[in-house]
């Protein structure tokens, strides 16, 4: 059903505003920076008049629009980080205790990864989709997802690995004081 693009951004915003915010969250880890991403997104895709429009594709470029903003943010940030250190004093971390150790954020983690593997992670395994799908919606080979999908999964096994002890696992290695 194709109606007037204002009244499918409406109806849009209406139904998977939610979604599309949480979609973004996976990908950003920041409630206030998902709500912007997802704000310029629809701005992007509704900024001019798209008559033959329906709800799923507007979803759709929206999804994509969020998923380039944040591969674009990374690759801007890139640029800083070689120079960061100069800028930026360390900050005092405290030292974790064992119950922190057990508690991992499985979406901390997905974040740390790199933009395109953790890109891969959220479309193969929250969007459902496919490696060739992945692949079409980044542009890139299939093979290039798998790989990008074979690190991100070896590292986010590696920092979830747990030993007989309860002590969580680096690469493998038992991690002892």
């Amino acid at each position: 059903m194709t109606g007037t693009w204002d009244a499918v951004a409406t109806r849009l915003v209406a139904e998977r505003g939610d979604a599309l915010v949480r979609y973004a969250y996976l990908l950003t880890g920041d409630d206030a920076d998902a709500a912007d991403l997802v704000q310029d997104a629809l701005v992007r895709t509704f900024g001019r008049p798209r008559p033959s429009l329906t709800p799923e594709r507007a979803e759709a470029y929206v999804r994509r629009a969020v998923l380039n903003a944040v591969i674009d943010r990374s690759r801007r940030r890139g640029t800083w980080r070689g120079i960061r250190h100069l800028v930026g004093s360390p900050s005092v971390l405290d030292a974790p205790t064992e119950a922190a150790d057990l508690r991992l954020d499985l979406a901390e983690r997905v974040r740390a990864l790199a933009p395109r593997q953790a890109a891969c992670i959220v479309l193969r395994y929250y969007d459902d989709l496919t490696v060739d799908q992945v692949a079409a919606t980044l542009g890139i080979s299939s093979g290039a997802v798998k790989r990008y999908l074979s690190d991100a999964l070896r590292a986010l096994s590696s920092a979830l690995e747990v030993d007989g002890s309860g002590r969580p696992r680096r690469g493998g290695a038992d991690v002892r004081a």
